[in-house]
């Protein structure tokens, strides 16, 4: 893939387990597009695509994505994590 578009997301999490769950839940939706990992309580989120409204799509596919995580993550936790 010849890579013309690219951005980077940080997300700030309570702690660094939240950040991880939130991040293993992500990752079979990443399929080459996006790499993340977990920096501390931070979950960063590198996504490349091939023109700028490829990246556009893959972005709201990928905030899209976040939200059901953060949800289910906080679901198992009990509680909010805003």
């Amino acid at each position: 893939m010849t890579v013309s578009a690219r951005c980077v997301l940080t997300f700030d999490y309570p702690d660094e387990a939240t950040a991880e769950a939130v991040r293993r839940a992500l990752a079979p939706d990443d399929a080459g597009f996006v790499r993340s990992r977990t920096e501390g309580a931070r979950l960063v989120a590198d996504i490349e695509a091939t023109s700028p409204m490829r990246l556009l799509h893959t972005v709201e596919d990928y905030l899209a994505c976040l939200g059901v995580a953060e949800r289910a993550v906080a679901a198992a936790k009990g509680r909010s994590l805003l």
